[in-house]
């Protein structure tokens, strides 16, 4: 099988997914981190620690740091929570963080969609080829730059 289907949670059962999945890596789930969790998993688009930054000082009615943004945007990638697109320097929330996985994205130049691809047997081949060269892999990352279907080939 080279690519597998998941159950992706939305909303609230998103929320308490990833609640299970960071204090079963035995980290506490506190409510600043649920409030910047659930702000990530409302973007249509990745988002950058500026932006998740921005919209939780809205609504907390006082301003939120950047800087403590990202301390917990790496705990989240860390723990699975959430995924960073490398060449946007933004993130996208993990819809199905039970299942850890290298992950492909799919940008759109035009309009920054961006489409979250799960292929083992491609990652598998890109880790595979890494070790071959003598590389000890830790997380690959694979985006591919384009056009989305929304915006036209």
């Amino acid at each position: 099988m080279h690519a597998h289907d998941h159950h992706e949670a939305k909303g609230k059962a998103l929320t308490r997914a990833a609640k299970t999945a960071l204090e079963g890596s035995g980290e506490q789930w506190t409510e600043m981190r649920e409030r910047i969790f659930e702000t990530l998993a409302k973007f249509r688009k990745p988002a950058s620690a500026y932006d998740i930054a921005e919209a939780v000082s809205k609504v907390e009615g006082r301003r939120v740091a950047a800087n403590s943004v990202y301390r917990i945007l790496d705990l989240f990638v860390q723990s699975n929570l959430a995924r960073r697109v490398e060449s946007a320097n933004a993130y996208v929330a993990n819809t199905h963080p039970g299942c850890l996985h290298d992950c492909i994205f799919l940008v759109c130049d035009e309009c920054g969609q961006t489409t979250h691809l799960d292929d083992d047997s491609i990652t598998r081949s890109v880790r595979d080829a890494a070790t071959q060269a003598g590389f000890a892999p830790v997380r690959p990352v694979i985006e591919v730059r384009g056009r989305c279907a929304d915006c036209g080939q």
